[in-house]
């Protein structure tokens, strides 16, 4: 199988490649800039992989230790808490916890997002701009979490947290 998956990298690869002489530079810039957001997308995913896999990893030492219920925090979850975000000790990374899987933001990433939580206007025009940040900057969340669209109540959760939570420093 994994010859197959090579000749159809390489038949993709020289269809491509035999296409660029009839692209214009806006074309070209397009396509490297598709590729750079694809690679990313690929290593977002590795690294959630990653990360639920460490995740696991802990849940299952906590059954064996018998520490089970607490995160890393030292806090006990709710049986209610559907969300909650964590830091990494570094402070290099966040992740959002949603019904016991998660997602990983970088620091300047939740910057991001506390600087939209924190912006101006109503409740729900915060929801849309997280909304669309999600969809401009961060699509895999969708995956991890089902928003129904900008009215949902899940986004409501999200920047009622991250208000709670952090701050910004002047």
């Amino acid at each position: 199988m994994a010859k197959k998956k090579t000749s159809q990298k390489d038949f993709l690869a020289g269809e491509l490649q035999s296409l660029i002489p009839e692209l214009d530079e806006e074309g070209l810039a397009f396509l490297v800039e598709q590729g750079r957001i694809h690679l990313y997308n690929m290593q977002v995913t590795e690294l959630n992989k990653a990360a639920q896999e460490a995740n696991d990893a802990s849940r299952r030492m906590q059954v064996i230790t018998g520490r089970a219920g607490n995160n890393s925090s030292g806090k006990t979850a709710k049986a209610g808490d559907a969300f909650r975000i964590e830091g990494t000790k570094s402070g290099s990374s966040y992740y959002l916890f949603y019904n016991n899987s998660n997602i990983m933001f970088s620091r300047s990433e939740m910057i991001e997002l506390v600087q939209i939580s924190k912006g101006p206007g109503t409740v729900q025009e915060t929801c849309e701009r997280i909304y669309n940040w999600f969809v401009r900057e961060r699509k895999d969340i969708f995956a991890l979490v089902p928003f129904s669209d900008i009215y949902d109540e899940k986004l409501k959760i999200i920047v009622r947290l991250i208000k709670k939570n952090f701050s910004l420093k002047p």
